[in-house]
């Protein structure tokens, strides 16, 4: 008995032992926050270096995608662990001012009880990403053997708001298809289609991949195409297009030179006209010649000769990484944390959508104040549940599909403005003097209908976004009560 008695004790003072030993090794909460941004660190580098690459490899391509998942899920989490707080910490900095230490008090309580999660989060986050650039170490060793690309002006990393964001992958696998050259191919033209909903980042991507320099000198010349519902009128256009265009390649002897057609496909698709354009295509473009589609319609899909390449939202972990660096410019996010949290919740509201991201950053940089964001935030959350209820339906999801939509005035609450049409304008276009977001969040009043530019790229292909709005008078439940009146009737 006495031997057991010793043996148990001495089993549950080796285990205290080794628990003591664990709890003193164990990193505390600030370790591994620090430990998660290195890493971050070293993760960009590793994107950066191979963002600068012409890459070749499909397999590589899918690896540097899902280190840059990796990384912007790693920021979302490591954001919203030093800046999110709960929706009320949200709406009291719109306008309540509350003293130093009673903000020290809150968030040290808040701290505490979401101690254990925030560490386990953090923890995730840092194994997952350490793990992900310890399988890319050897894709990090052959990123040398690819040539370095040259890089335009606009696809700098300076400023994100100016260079293409989350499709670099996307642009390498179009060049490759476009470089590509199968000396035993058959009589088809390659064709590449690229489908995705609206606004996505579609035309935007072939525009890139256009003004790439080996692409421009592998082709003598690209040729655009919009074609909206197949008329007969654009399908004649499109065939006289490629004939004028054959009869100048064989006049000037240069009937070997490959084309590139870029076609976009605007409402639904008619296989008997589809298969128009085609042969036209097929009879007078030279061999090598390649053809884009890009569509909103699965359809299109069946007539590829190669894969397609369908362009899908972002995650909201990757949208907020573009958001918060387009808001915040060269400004540290760091510096301003109650900013930064009001930002997070801001983008919740924006539905992934690029356009609203550009805007609405432009609205928060012109007005860099606690009290404006929480105003902005406050005025957003009620629109888009209000929308929801209403139509059923997040209102940047009616214009993504050129929809008409109600869209609430945040400085005017009695008043919302209907967008009914949208149209995209080239550089050269003369576009309305008014703005979307004086109309949205400043007191412009224009009457009747009116043209506003709602956003101006500053990237290929450099359209300006303008849309066809009315203004419209909220019926207040006063007003309908008195004419439910009259009518006999009373509203309850």
């Amino acid at each position: 008995m006495e031997n057991l008695i010793s043996a148990v004790l001495g089993e549950l003072a080796t285990r205290s032992i080794n628990f003591i030993i664990r709890k003193l090794s164990m990193p505390t909460l600030p370790d591994v926050e620090d430990c998660l941004h290195k890493v971050l660190l070293r993760a960009q580098v590793i994107i950066d270096e191979a963002m600068g690459r012409a890459i070749t490899n499909h397999a590589m391509l899918v690896q540097l995608d899902m280190l840059r998942d990796a990384r912007d899920w790693s920021h979302y989490v490591l954001d919203t662990f030093r800046y999110q707080l709960d929706d009320n910490e949200d709406t009291n900095d719109q306008g309540v001012s509350r003293s130093s230490s009673q903000s020290k008090v809150n968030s040290a309580k808040h701290l505490s009880n979401r101690g254990s999660q925030s560490f386990k989060d953090l923890q995730e986050a840092l194994d997952y990403l350490s793990s992900m650039i310890f399988d890319v170490n050897e894709l990090a060793l052959f990123l040398i053997s690819y040539p370095r690309m040259h890089r335009e002006p606009y696809s700098m990393h300076l400023q994100l708001d100016n260079c293409m964001f989350g499709r670099q992958t996307e642009a390498q696998l179009v060049i490759n298809f476009l470089l590509h050259t199968d000396h035993h191919e058959g009589e088809d033209l390659g064709l590449l289609p690229i489908v995705g909903p609206g606004q996505v980042g579609k035309t935007t991507l072939v525009a890139h991949v256009c003004k790439n320099e080996r692409v421009r000198g592998h082709f003598s010349k690209i040729m655009f195409f919009s074609i909206h519902n197949f008329t007969n009128d654009e399908v004649s256009n499109f065939e006289k297009a490629c004939a004028i265009e054959h009869q100048y390649q064989m006049s000037n002897s240069n009937i070997d030179r490959r084309l590139l057609v870029v076609v976009e496909l605007i409402g639904d698709i008619n296989e008997d006209t589809w298969n128009r354009l085609y042969c036209a295509s097929k009879q007078y473009l030279p061999t090598g010649s390649k053809i884009i589609v890009t569509s909103r319609s699965d359809k299109i899909v069946r007539y590829g000769t190669t894969r397609a390449l369908t362009l899908k939202y972002l995650l909201h972990e990757s949208y907020w990484y573009f958001f918060k660096t387009i808001t915040f410019g060269s400004t540290d996010p760091k510096m301003h944390p109650r900013l930064t949290r009001l930002a997070m919740g801001i983008a919740k509201m924006l539905n992934s959508s690029f356009i609203a991201a550009n805007i609405t950053a432009h609205v928060l940089s012109d007005n860099f104040d606690v009290h404006f964001w929480g105003k902005v935030l406050i005025f957003l959350r009620g629109f888009c549940q209000r929308h929801v209820s209403r139509f059923g339906e997040h209102p940047v999801n009616l214009i993504s599909q050129n929809k008409p939509v109600h869209l609430a005035r945040m400085t005017i609450p009695s008043e919302e403005f209907m967008v009914q049409h949208q149209n995209e304008c080239s550089h050269e276009e003369e576009v309305p003097q008014i703005r979307f977001i004086d109309v949205m969040y400043g007191s412009v009043k224009p009457h009747e209908k009116f043209d506003v530019l709602a956003w101006k790229a500053r990237i290929p292909p450099y359209y300006s976004l303008v849309y066809t709005c009315e203004i419209q008078e909220l019926k207040t439940t006063a007003s309908k009560r008195k004419r439910s009146m009259k009518n006999g009737c009373t509203l309850c």
